[in-house]
């Protein structure tokens, strides 16, 4: 097994990351092979990631160390936060708006018995203009209430969340959850902002966006997180939800949201981010998969504009995703990926979750993690952090869920 050299200076200095294969996994070649040839100009092999510098997670913009809880939280979350918003996900406007909240349905024999189905309509105004986002709940029947609940930020489409249980998916499996014990719900990210470019017309941008937008104004990752939180409100509401245990979960693009979103809510207890990828979990300065060029070509709507200047530019960017992942603690955070999705960097993940938990450490959760990646299928689990690589392609299944509940029932319960 290749070694990863990580050299420090001193305790005060970033830290220097030679990357090479230090783990019990890796990409298989004929993975890599396939993907090269399905995107050229990607990089898929960890011999062309460069050595490069992590910032240092605990030394505030003076260079102070960070060195008591009280510090972090004083001094240094709000330093991070901050620079998040301004170079990578935007800030949310404070426009003035009204919120309600309706339950247009609700069946309390649902799944044969074994829940309640309620469907809510949390309506947005802005100056005579609204927006309504609906929201999906189950509650199980047969156990004591308040329960926790798992929040899912839902990019595939309203069919993989039938509230009729007609149809059936492995990305949102509700009666796996309600048999755990756990209250399941869901809203659509489109409810909130289309994903697509709009010049920011549509959608809450539509409403809240009064001025004339600026390099840090918020991108579409940023209002998806917003209405996550939105329906942590009506949650806060319904008597039969624990709101102060509910995990919000996301794959893919959602997955970047639910980071994002429990960076800036810290009412959620829990963030799942499963397979995210650059501008979620993966570190940006590895270069792997997608890359920050990569997602502004494809994508740059997600963020705000001052994103654009780290094209090929990483090394400059103030932040790294390894900041992000720290941001979610002392609550529970669990990094999920695949072994055929290297477009999501598995490795890069991992690197920030382990490069995130001095912060863990710092605020006493009992977190540790090796340098050394988990084999396939293996969860490693730690204090208030969890990471797993699942076999298989780009989604979200009822084993990657299991083991999201295996953990909630640590850090919910």
């Amino acid at each position: 097994m290749k070694t990863l050299y990580v050299a420090v200076a001193l305790a005060f200095l970033p830290i220097l990351i030679k990357a090479q294969d230090t783990t019990r996994w890796s990409a298989s070649q004929e993975t890599i092979a396939r993907l090269s040839k399905l995107q050229p100009g990607i990089n898929y092999y960890e011999e062309k990631v460069p050595a490069y510098t992590l910032p240092d997670v605990l030394t505030s913009d003076n260079g102070r160390k960070i060195e008591t809880q009280k510090q972090w939280t004083k001094i240094r979350r709000p330093e991070v936060l901050e620079l998040f918003r301004k170079n990578v996900y935007g800030r949310v406007p404070k426009t003035p708006y009204s919120k309600s909240y309706k339950v247009v349905n609700e069946n309390p024999n649902a799944m044969n018995g074994d829940a309640t189905l309620k469907q809510i309509e949390i309506t947005i105004t802005a100056e005579a203009k609204s927006l309504v986002i609906h929201l999906t709940l189950f509650v199980p029947n047969r156990v004591k209430k308040p329960v926790p609940a798992f929040l899912l930020i839902n990019n595939r489409g309203t069919a993989n969340t039938d509230p009729t249980r007609k149809v059936k998916s492995e990305f949102w499996p509700a009666e796996e959850l309600i048999a755990r014990g756990y209250a399941i719900s869901a809203f659509y990210n489109a409810d909130v902002d289309p994903d697509k470019f709009d010049d920011f017309k549509d959608g809450i941008h539509g409403l809240l966006d009064k001025d004339k937008r600026s390099e840090d104004s918020w991108g579409t990752i940023a209002a998806w997180a917003w209405g996550a939180s939105r329906c942590l409100d009506y949650l806060e509401t319904d008597k039969d939800i624990a709101a102060d245990r509910v995990a919000v979960v996301g794959h893919s693009r959602g997955g970047k949201t639910a980071l994002w979103a429990g960076a800036e809510d810290q009412r959620f207890a829990m963030v799942v981010s499963n397979e995210s990828g650059a501008g979620g979990a993966a570190l940006s300065r590895r270069r792997y998969g997608e890359t920050v060029a990569a997602s502004n070509k494809l994508v740059s709507y997600w963020y705000c504009s001052n994103y654009k200047k780290y094209i090929n530019n990483e090394d400059s960017l103030p932040t790294d995703q390894h900041m992000l992942l720290s941001l979610i603690a002392p609550r529970g955070l669990y990094v999920a990926c695949a072994s055929e999705d290297l477009w999501g960097d598995p490795r890069g993940s991992y690197l920030a979750l382990y490069h995130s938990v001095p912060v863990f450490k710092l605020l006493q959760t009992g977190t540790d993690l090796s340098l050394d990646m988990p084999p396939l299928n293996t969860k490693v689990q730690s204090g208030k952090v969890a990471y797993h690589i699942r076999d298989g392609v780009h989604n979200m299944l009822v084993k990657d869920w299991n083991w999201f509940m295996d953990f909630g029932d640590v850090v919910l319960k």
